[in-house]
This record gives structure tokens, C-alpha cells and sequence, in this order.
């Protein structure tokens, strides 16, 4: 954990989305869309908030982070990179074969990497039994779950929020990615979930909602949800797919199309600035 500055965030967070367009490139495959949108929360996490050693992955005391939207693990990746689990070289082995860098994050192949993500709807129920767990055994770490708004389509996910919800599971932290797009559409064409905010509090959790780019916000909502007892808070993070590269912003194309060498080139000097 460092004490970053907010300006020393953002220095990470584009450092971090130039790892992202670069590795998602040279694989010739990916998700940059949401990979960019989800950059500034996990920076936060990484680089200021979450209790980790990455010369120790598997301490038993460490807070424990789930990317449920398994196809922004180039986001997880880069983050986990910059902070030691791994060398950042290894960042171009993306989506190649043999490498532990796969498409989604798969436990047991890479140091950090805390479940096996990727068939959606799954990461609120792997962190509310990880929290559940670490009461059992007395241990005071904290569980965040990192999912797409897309994501909240899915049944499993309002059923781990009721569990969640009736065992006052107040060490979880659900961090909802909210940019507005899924797939190839917009939420509000293929399956509309809003009003986001009142169905959570209406399952029964405490909620933030809040400008997911902006550090400033990011660290007060973390710091409220820490603080918030006897219920688990849902982060409703207000973000733009393909945030930090112009022409992937607010674009369906980028959801899953890697950038072309000369795209990659165009991305990286805009994140020059």
C-alpha cells in the first residue's frame, strides 16, 4: 500500500492505460473498452487502499480484490504489475499461449489473482462467502468485488446481494463499473437496470454513487464504505468506457476489438499528456 497523492494517482491510472492498449495491441485481442473504464478504481485500490504484499500473495491478512467482470483482467493485470506481483514484461504476453496472462483471470496461474473470473454474475457470491469466511475465522481484512453494470443482468448477483445483505456483511465492498454499455449495445437498450442505486438499497445496502474518475470521490466513497457498519456497501462508480483514449470513449466497437498498431500510436500519444 502507498500514500499516493491524487496526483500521483493519476500519473499511475494513465500509466496503467498505456499497459492496457499496449498489451491488449500486441495481443491482437482483448477488452479495451472496459479494461479503460475500470482503470481509476482499481488504481485507488492498488496504489493507496488495499492491505497486500506482492512479495507475499497469498499473506493470510490481505485484503482480498475479485474482478467479477473477468474480461477487463488487462486493467487487473498492468495493476498488478506496477505493483510487483510479477515483471511488467511479461504484460506482453497477453492471450498468448502458455502464458498465465489469459483472457480472464484464472487463480493458481498468476500471484494476485484471487478467483477465477470471467462467466458473469459470479464475483459477489466469491466475496461475500470470502468475507463471510474471514469472520468466521476472526480475521479483520476486507473484500472488494469489482463488476459491470452490464453484469448486474445476472440472477446470482441479486441473490449474493441478499445474502450479503441479511448476514450484515459490512468488510464487503462491491464496486459497481457503471459505464452505461454491455457487449454491443447500451444498458438501456438491451436490458435496462436502472434505477441502480434504489434496487441495492432495496436489497438492503448501504450506497455511494459517485464520479468513478475522479480521485477525489473515489477515496471519500472507500473511505465511507469503510466505515459504514452493519450493512455492505455497493460503490456506484459513474464511469465512460474507453475512458482516456478519445476515440474508444462512449464507442461499442472497443467493448472487444483490440487497437491497430497505428490506433495504438494515436492512443499513446493522447496518454503522453
Amino acid at each position: 500500500m502507498e500514500n499516493g497523492t491524487i496526483e500521483q494517482l493519476q500519473k499511475k491510472a494513465t500509466l496503467l492505460r498505456r499497459d492496457i492498449v499496449e498489451m491488449i495491441t500486441a495481443a491482437a485481442s482483448g477488452h479495451p473498452g472496459g479494461s479503460l473504464s475500470a482503470v481509476d478504481l482499481i488504481t485507488a485500490l492498488y496504489f493507496k487502499l488495499l492491505r497486500h504484499k506482492p512479495s507475499d500473495p497469498e499473506w493470510a491478512d490481505r485484503d482480498r480484490f475479485i474482478l467479477s467482470k473477468g474480461h477487463g483482467a488487462p486493467a487487473l493485470y498492468a495493476a498488478l504489475a506496477r505493483t510487483g506481483y510479477f515483471p511488467v514484461e511479461a504484460l506482453k504476453t497477453l492471450r498468448k499461449l502458455g502464458s498465465p496472462l489469459q483472457g480472464h483471470p484464472e487463480k493458481g496461474k498468476l500471484a494476485g489473482v484471487e478467483a477465477s473470473t470471467g462467466s458473469l454474475g459470479q464475483g459477489v457470491s466469491i466475496g461475500a462467502g470470502m468475507a463471510l469466511a474471514g469472520r468466521l475465522d476472526r480475521k479483520d481484512y476486507r473484500v472488494y468485488v469489482l463488476m459491470g453494470d452490464g453484469e448486474a443482468n445476472e440472477g446470482q448477483v441479486w441473490e449474493a446481494a441478499m445474502f450479503a445483505a441479511h448476514y450484515k456483511i459490512d468488510h464487503l465492498t462491491v464496486i459497481l463499473d457503471c459505464n452505461r454499455q454491455q457487449l454491443d449495445g447500451w444498458t438501456t437498450e438491451i436490458l435496462d437496470i436502472e434505477p441502480l442505486a434504489d434496487k441495492w438499497r432495496a436489497f438492503g445496502w448501504h450506497v455511494i454513487d459517485f464520479d468513478g474518475h475522479d480521485f477525489g470521490q473515489i477515496l471519500n466513497a472507500f473511505d465511507e464504505a469503510q466505515r459504514t457498519v452493519g450493512k455492505p456497501t455497493l460503490l456506484l462508480a459513474r464511469t465512460t468506457k474507453g475512458k482516456g483514449v478519445s476515440f474508444m470513449e462512449n464507442n461499442l466497437e472497443f467493448h472487444g476489438v483490440a487497437p491497430t498498431t497505428d490506433q495504438l500510436q494515436a492512443s499513446l500519444k493522447e496518454l503522453d499528456r
